[in-house]
């Protein structure tokens, strides 16, 4: 699942606003402000619009890392791609065993 403090870190590493990312996603300035104010710790809300937050950040070279990705820590986080990889335009395609996932 997406953390609203990821939404956050990952909108700061590419140096966007929110009205960027929103437009970037194609979804409205309210929506982006409500994922990242969700006070329980994770985003929520229709899956069509987290896929499309989250597409258009990983279009950007951003990487969300799962709670017990492989990493020295185990954390959720956020980071941004090699630019050199040859998939960093290309979202990771949603399935039903990873949709939640991110």
């Amino acid at each position: 699942m997406l953390t609203p403090a990821q939404l956050r870190a990952a909108r700061a590493l590419l140096g966007i606003d929110q009205r960027t990312l929103a437009e970037r996603a194609g979804v409205s300035l309210p929506t982006i402000q409500r994922m990242e104010a969700a006070s329980d710790g994770y985003v929520r809300g229709v899956v069509d619009t987290l896929t499309k937050v989250v597409d258009a950040l990983e279009r950007e070279g951003i990487e969300l890392i799962r709670e017990n990705s492989v990493s020295t820590s185990g954390g959720r986080g956020v980071r941004l791609r090699d630019p050199t990889s040859p998939t960093l335009r290309e979202p990771v395609r949603r399935t039903p065993d990873n949709a939640s996932a991110s």
